[in-house]
């Protein structure tokens, strides 16, 4: 089994590198570390690599990057996917300006996983607009959440954080209370990427920074249950939605198995556990608009 320890960019086609550019930069506030005609990459203030642009045909998320121990044998790892799960693997040099080396398959709903070890950071310069602390999670819908789920936890070392009913599924490969979400639907795709933000002042001047770029919110402020993150939502111009959240659940302790206390906490001690609906989403805040659940079906 692969053990994942974090996540590290996400790859998106965009069929107008140039507009989805201008708002990655403008609006959500990351930096430029590359960019042409076809391609563009962006860092956050941090220097962390975040986002990757691609030239496509429609909007789409289709890689994401994940770290692994700075021990991990590549070659291993590709003759374990053989061997055990008939993945097939490939190994590429140079996938980004900070990434030199990775082992690259897809997981059962087509998405690439790249796999490395170590990055380099790019140049912290801020551009201004949000500037989010981290890529957080990516969630997404697809057919076969029970599938997908097994997948992550056998083949990635992923573990399983919550759900919600039988249909949403909430997964962590480091202390963040989840990295990736997969939600059952009649089709897979993307359901929305998230960024963390410093706090709760950081949500505030998100929500102002979108209103003057008349980019409304979906959904938030609130506090989801699941996670007990405080989140907002908005689409890019891709008509992607886009989480800004803070205040996430944290789990420092695999071995304790709860999450650290917090006075929000209903459970004490908070484990993961499987959540009723009308608990899960929300904890206080308003409901979201209707925009936010076209095409999620």
């Amino acid at each position: 089994m692969i053990d994942v320890k974090a996540i590290g960019h996400a790859t998106f086609e965009t069929p107008d590198i140039g507009r989805m550019a201008d708002y990655y930069t403008g609006v959500l506030g990351l930096h430029p570390e590359y960019r042409d005609e076809a391609r563009a990459i962006f860092v956050t203030g941090l220097g962390r690599e975040t986002l990757v642009l691609e030239k496509g045909d429609v909007a789409r998320c289709t890689r994401i990057a994940l770290q692994v121990a700075p021990n991990t044998d590549p070659g291993a790892v590709a003759r374990d996917l053989s061997e055990r799960e008939s993945i097939r693997s490939e190994r590429r040099s140079g996938i980004t300006p900070g990434i030199t080396d990775a082992l690259v398959f897809k997981d059962p709903i087509g998405t690439e996983i790249e796999l490395f070890t170590a990055w380099k950071a790019g140049d912290t310069r801020q551009t201004g607009g949000i500037s989010p602390l981290k890529l957080g999670h990516i969630a997404f819908t697809c057919t076969d959440v029970k599938l997908q789920c097994a997948f992550y936890e056998r083949v990635l070392g992923f573990r399983v954080s919550d759900w919600m009913e039988d249909f949403f599924v909430f997964m962590r490969c480091g202390p963040d209370h989840h990295t990736v979400n997969f939600a059952a639907a009649k089709a897979a795709r993307l359901h929305h990427v998230a960024f963390e933000l410093k706090d709760w002042s950081h949500i505030g001047e998100a929500c102002d920074l979108l209103g003057q770029n008349n980019l409304p919110i979906l959904w938030g402020p609130g506090r989801h249950g699941i996670g007990h993150n405080i989140f907002i939502y908005h689409r890019n111009p891709d008509d992607q939605i886009v989480e800004c959240y803070t205040s996430l659940d944290q789990m420092p302790d695999e071995s304790l198995g709860y999450y650290e206390p917090r006075p929000w906490h209903k459970d004490k001690p908070q484990r993961p556990k499987v959540w009723k609906r009308a608990d899960a989403a929300l904890s206080w805040g308003p409901q979201a608009w209707p925009d936010y659940f076209r095409g999620k079906d």
